[in-house]
């Protein structure tokens, strides 16, 4: 069986080799390249084509959000993971919208980056819990603000169903060759699911399912 391959971008060396130990512990992964900058990351990305990208927000140069979103537009089928210090849904948002699966706490990483990378190479989300935690207490906190039920409630069996798949990062033919369904039918769930979520795009739709603990 072929390995994953991963490509891991850091400006900190020796943040590189620990997190390169821990990922080739694992025997049918492999650390195919490494860089120093955003630039790099996204140029040996695109050269090598890997399962799985780790970026670091912070570097210089390129900064791992926009490197991301270069990633992702120019090869959409590569999981990105981002790594930050930084447990701010203003984080987490950009690094969403910029078309990553994941995002890990640098200070937790030891422990879950194998989970992490796991997750992002099966096309799904994953947030370290206190990252999760911290969305589902401030979507909590907003709801009770404006005093009203959770949207989420209103959806039907079915749209919960394809809810859930789009926000594990599934296109919507994968959506619909998974629930057995048209494709016109998936994107009809999924016009009504944001009309009734009240969200706009598959980034909030990721945030919000986070917030409700749909994924994790």
């Amino acid at each position: 069986m072929d390995k994953l391959q991963i490509v891991l971008a850091d400006d900190h060396t020796l943040v590189r080799q620990g997190f390169r130990k821990i990922l080739e512990e694992q025997t049918e992964w492999e650390v195919i390249a490494e860089a120093s900058d955003g630039r790099d990351a996204v140029r040996q990305t695109l050269d090598l084509k890997p399962h799985v990208v780790i970026l670091d927000i912070a570097m210089p140069v390129l900064n791992g959000v926009e490197a991301a979103r270069q990633i992702v537009r120019r090869l959409p089928g590569a999981g990105v993971l981002v790594l930050s210090m930084y447990c701010r849904e203003i984080y987490v948002t950009q690094v969403l919208q910029a078309g990553a699966r994941g995002y890990l706490l640098k200070d937790s990483a030891d422990r879950e980056l194998i989970r992490a990378v796991a997750a992002v190479s099966q096309g799904r989300s994953f947030f370290s819990p206190a990252v999760a935690k911290l969305m589902l207490d401030d979507h909590v906190r907003d709801l009770a603000g404006r005093g009203i039920s959770d949207r989420y409630d209103t959806l039907s069996e079915r749209e919960r169903e394809v809810f859930q798949l789009i926000a594990e990062g599934r296109s919507n033919k994968e959506t619909a060759n998974l629930l057995y369904i048209s494709l016109s039918t998936v994107e009809t769930h999924r016009a009504r699911i944001m009309e009734k979520l009240d969200v706009h795009s598959a980034a909030e739709i990721v945030l919000y399912a986070v917030r409700r603990g749909v994924v994790t």
